[in-house]
């Protein structure tokens, strides 16, 4: 919408239903947020009023028990709050994906998580809240829009009343967050106490949790649950990647019970412990969004595996589908198995024996033992041809027939190695991968971030009385140009045919999803600029020049860009959005009574 004609401003950019890619404009200040006195008619800063059960569905959906009977198989037992809202079909998801298969004999307790599709797109009453909350958070933690996340914990004891012989059941908390290392601890904290006191105890916890600050980006949040009290910070896209904000205070922390590093993050030198000397291409793989089969003896190996393998390309977001357990039952089974198309870009994570047949059509396939523990070396293993794999028996390793691009870089591999022999420990040979992996992806992704900000119109060229110039073009051979000066040697001492990883990833649902956020914070930055502009115009003497009508219409035009502003949080300087409101004010006033009325009235959506 220029301000003087009815063209457009911008570009609008659709929106596919499964990203969430809005980012911030401004840097969230990490702050210690007060326990609210109690649930209900609460503020949060920001001034947004929040009901009973607001605060709770800002972290959780609901909470779920699900039970095995003999003769009913899988069922829900208890949904709670009582009100929440499950289809059939999402009931039917969370039955099956709660309880591992018969084969992975988890006797005792286990902790997984799965994720699955969302079966009806409700809008929750908190929508607009959680999104702006949901703006200043990385790419990899921002809500997700069309999947549910399910994390389990199930306990399998021996009990001969049983006709079956055994106890099992899970507590499950369904999640739009993926925050899998918090819920994973907090249920270690809830599943136990549930399990000796039933509901009362977790009628109780649902409470606490509603009395919990929303889990707004850039806060240390103190959170009370069943007499325990967590202590987190949720990042921003503004932390300095591979670094924890959270401070340590003695002072303020002598209530806290529980301090968490990390609200998300696995360990990866753990999870790829067993395919060890392929971790570069399995990085490769998933940047490129490589359909990927994890075949592991449990939920919990398949669960972290998955996870790890997804986060391993941060701090880009892998932008396919992934699922940390996948069963026979799932509802897209038929879809994901099927041979009369190519497997889809899509990482599974599975156990039931039954895949290993399904799935030998799919083209990269990770077979996982048992995990040891850490200390251990693990055997070097050759990339093995698909054909090798028989059954959910063969041996682990990697099946694929793909060759890297890169060379392997055998510096990564003797430093782990040393650290094994050394006695390192676990978190520090976790901290070592997570920052190789980091380092890497950042020298991939630098280049590209260098090129797209070269399609940003020079601020010179932004007229406050024409719509802002348009982005220009993504040109793969100009990009690829570019690489010969200002390509990832500059950064990264590893070889080989770089050219083609980016030509590959070009095609990927990564670069996609990647270039989408981007575009559409440029023509956000873009749009700012341009609301800037006209704030350093002379409106007054603008409108002398105009008739009644001309300036009625220039108000109109100004307040949609301010409606813009506030709805899109365009990244605009402090006191920007004020002083054009005082501008538009100050044109009002200049107009006939009757016509001041009307300009005065709020506008209707």
């Amino acid at each position: 919408m220029a301000l003087e004609g009815p063209e457009e401003l911008g570009e609008q950019l659709e929106e596919p239903e499964d990203l969430d890619d809005q980012d911030a404009s401004s840097i969230s200040p990490a702050e210690e947020i007060m326990l609210p006195s109690g649930p209900g008619g609460d503020e949060e800063p920001g001034g947004t009023v929040l009901l009973p059960w607001d605060r709770f569905n800002a972290w959780l959906h609901c909470i779920c028990v699900v039970g095995f009977d003999l003769e009913l198989g899988q069922a829900v037992e208890v949904i709670y709050p009582h009100h929440s809202k499950l289809s059939e079909k999402e009931k039917t998801s969370i039955c099956y994906l709660s309880l591992p298969d018969s084969n992975s004999g988890c006797l005792g307790d286990t902790q997984f998580c799965f994720r699955f599709r969302q079966g009806s797109n409700r809008k929750s009453s908190l929508s607009c809240f959680l999104e702006t909350t949901d703006r200043d958070a990385p790419p990899c933690l921002k809500r997700e829009q069309g999947h549910y996340y399910g994390y389990v914990y199930f306990r399998q004891e021996r009990d001969k009343s049983l006709k079956r012989g055994y106890f099992q059941k899970s507590l499950v908390l369904i999640s739009k967050l993926p925050y899998v290392t918090f819920f994973h601890s907090l249920l270690k904290i809830m599943a136990p106490e549930y399990f000796e006191k039933l509901e009362p105890c977790l009628e109780a916890a649902c409470n606490d949790i509603d009395r919990w600050p929303t889990p707004h980006p850039g806060r240390i949040l103190t959170l009370p649950i069943m007499g325990v009290v967590i202590k987190v910070r949720i990042p921003t896209c503004y932390d300095k990647p591979g670094t924890s904000q959270l401070v340590h205070s003695a002072q303020s922390d002598s209530l806290v019970s529980i301090v968490l590093p990390t609200i998300h993050e696995v360990d990866l030198f753990r999870c790829f412990h067993p395919v060890f000397f392929h971790i570069q291409m399995l990085w490769e793989l998933v940047l490129l969004g490589e359909a990927l089969v994890v075949m592991a003896p449990s939920p919990a190996e398949s669960s972290d595996t998955v996870l790890a393998l997804v986060s391993c390309i941060s701090p880009l977001r892998y932008c396919s589908d992934f699922r940390p357990y996948f069963t026979i039952h799932d509802s897209e089974f038929k879809e994901y198995t099927t041979r009369t198309q190519a497997p889809p870009s899509v990482v599974l994570g599975v156990t039931n024996p039954f895949f290993a047949k399904t799935l030998q059509h799919w083209p990269h396939i990770i077979r996982i033992g048992d995990m040891k523990h850490a200390g251990e070396m693990a055997k070097q293993m050759k990339v093995k041809k698909l054909k090798n794999l028989k059954t959910l028996d063969s041996k682990p390793g990697v099946y694929t027939a793909y060759k890297p691009y890169l060379n392997k870089d055998e510096e990564i591999l003797k430093q782990l190695q040393k650290g094994v022999q050394q006695k390192r420990p676990s978190a520090a040979q976790n901290a070592i991968l997570r920052r190789y992996f980091l380092e890497l992806t950042q020298s991939f992704i630098i280049p590209l971030e260098r090129y797209v900000a070269s399609l940003m119109p020079l601020q010179k060229s932004i007229s406050p009385w024409k719509s802002p110039p348009p982005l220009r073009p993504f040109i793969q051979q100009d990009f690829m140009k570019t690489l010969e000066k200002a390509g990832p040697q500059l950064t990264s001492r590893l070889k080989g045919d770089w050219i083609g990883l980016y030509r590959h990833f070009l095609k990927s649902p990564n670069f996609d999803g990647w270039f989408r956020s981007r575009r559409r914070e440029m023509t956000q930055k873009l749009e700012a600029l341009h609301l800037e502009a006209l704030c350093e115009e002379d409106l007054q003497q603008r409108i002398q020049k105009h008739t009644e009508v001309e300036t009625v219409d220039l108000v109109l035009k100004l307040k949609d860009k301010l409606t813009q502003a506030e709805k899109e949080h365009l990244p605009v300087h402090p006191g920007t959005v004020a002083k054009l409101r005082a501008h538009i004010e100050a044109v009002i006033q200049a107009l006939p009574d009757d016509l001041q009325g009307i300009l005065h009235k709020p506008s209707t959506p």
